[in-house]
């Protein structure tokens, strides 16, 4: 049984998560306009200078494999957009689209089914400037779809063992296997993922209409002309060819005719000869480089599916991320540094004082006194104590992140669940992965998925938007609670 630390770092301990939790929901407050980055690190550090962690334990307490598997997927993401993977499946989110509602439809659903295969944090971190260029190049806001991706993502990532890390802890600490995991929740992630659709096409309705045919049309003429993909090139050509009395293709090879200036007949065919070998090495140097895109665009595709094989196979989703990363730079056999510069180190800077700080948090005993109260009204037999312990749930998650819940959590909901029967231990593990996942989008700080939205977003650059913490709240509340309450009975409905 958790008890309280003493009451002096009970307070301080309290304090230096309150200052981590306000610049994390308010990085611009006006007396300490520091960041959120930055805010992480405050935290960890108040933790350490008031003795609630020691260096040592605050150095362990970061996780290293969820760093690493965020280092990873932000890597893969790059090769991968490199290698047009993000344009296919624009096309396939664009085919035959009727407009911003049908397109938000479709990137929940992608989202959804995706983050099951690729974890939550992956989809964040690979579609999130992919879908605001979507809904820029409609003129749609990019709100709307901002929450699609995030709060679709953590449902979608309920579903299997490896759709996040606290689903991983989960299956190894309870023993179910992949298919158990898979089809315990999905009906519960099926309903959950389809409500959430209803609740965003209805706050946003008006919102998704975008602009017409004519407008989108014009808007990227005009994004052409400014990015100098205009047509007014070939407009000078003709007014050239008008002036000189010239057609257009005398104009474009005049430059060809000049072959024999200030020389004899035999200098003229040499300078032919060499302009027909640079040609032919020029022609041949781009059919390598064509082959070697191809190679390398194919390379990525296969070396990523391999990595989701290994996934279903158990083996280490962060040393699998980072083989299959090193793999792709390898063999793309050029300086790195190019795809290296795309990664988002400030996230994962922030992630590392988010860990000391969450760490120190529960050492003073706070979050295991709040168990330890409730867990006599949390048996899952029946339906208020269901009910009280996916609250509990729901608070802890958002307090001290869902990893450290369901570690805190999980041995004593399993122990008490087997008072009960055999079939009760599953689904409490079951409804314990089920809750600390789709509580992730109750906030901002409620998952990793969130943030790496939000900060994507706000460095994105083509359409960039500030996803603020009220206006995630202000939609993030009820879905939470209206999904989860869907969800919950339909869990382990499904046995193999």
């Amino acid at each position: 049984m958790t008890q309280l630390a003493p009451l002096p770092k009970v307070i301080l301990g309290s304090l230096a998560f309150g200052v981590f939790w306000m610049l994390a929901v308010f990085p611009s407050v006006p007396f300490l306009p520091i960041g959120r980055t930055a805010g992480a690190l405050l935290g960890g550090v108040l933790m350490i200078v008031f003795h609630v962690i020691s260096p040592d334990d605050a150095y362990a307490s970061i996780d290293l494999p969820i760093l690493g598997l965020l280092f990873a997927t932000m890597v893969v993401g790059g090769y991968l957009k490199g290698a047009g993977m993000f344009k296919h499946l624009g096309a396939l989110l664009a085919w035959r689209s009727q407009g911003g509602r049908d397109l938000l439809c479709r990137v929940c659903v992608v989202t959804a089914l995706a983050s099951a295969l690729f974890t939550n944090d992956t989809c964040c971190v690979v579609l999130t400037e992919f879908v605001l260029e979507l809904a820029a190049e409609r003129n749609l806001p990019a709100k709307p779809f901002l929450l699609a991706l995030a709060t679709s993502a953590n449902i979608g990532s309920s579903a299997t063992p490896i759709g996040n890390p606290q689903n991983l802890v989960i299956a190894f600490n309870s023993k179910i296997t992949f298919l158990q995991f898979f089809f315990g929740i999905l009906p519960a992630m099926l309903a959950g993922m389809g409500v959430n659709t209803v609740m965003l096409l209805c706050m946003y309705w008006k919102e998704l209409e975008g602009a017409g045919p004519d407008e989108v049309a014009a808007m990227k003429e005009m994004e052409a002309v400014e990015e100098g993909r205009s047509p007014a090139p070939a407009a000078a050509v003709l007014s050239l060819a008008n002036i000189n009395n010239k057609s257009p293709a005398a104009v474009h090879g005049a430059a060809g005719l000049r072959l024999r200036r200030n020389g004899d007949g035999d200098d003229g065919e040499e300078s032919v000869m060499s302009e027909n070998i640079s040609t032919k090495h020029r022609w041949f140097m781009q059919c390598s480089e064509q082959r070697r895109k191809l190679f390398l665009k194919s390379f990525a595709y296969v070396v990523t599916v391999g990595m989701l094989v290994a996934y279903m196979l158990g083996l280490n989703m962060s040393w699998t991320a980072i083989t299959t990363a090193i793999a792709l730079v390898v063999v793309d056999f050029r300086d790195a540094e190019a795809c290296l510069d795309k990664v988002s180190y400030s996230l994962l800077v922030f992630f590392s004082g988010m860990f000391v700080t969450v760490s120190g948090f529960n050492k003073t005993g706070l979050p295991g006194a709040i168990w330890n109260f409730m867990a006599p009204y949390a048996k899952i037999n029946h339906v208020s104590g269901v009910t009280v312990l996916s609250l509990i749930i729901l608070l802890l998650s958002n307090l001290a992140s869902n990893v450290p819940t369901v570690l805190l959590m999980g041995d004593e909901v399993a122990a008490s669940a087997a008072t009960i029967s055999a079939s009760a231990v599953t689904r409490s593990w079951l409804l314990l992965a089920w809750v600390s996942t789709v509580a992730g989008n109750l906030s901002l700080l409620g998952s990793a998925a969130n943030l790496i939205v939000c900060e994507q977003a706000r460095r994105a650059q083509r359409n960039a938007h500030d996803l603020s913490f009220w206006s995630h709240v202000v939609f993030g509340v009820p879905s939470t609670l209206i999904v989860t309450a869907i969800g919950i009975p339909l869990i382990g409905k499904i046995n193999i």
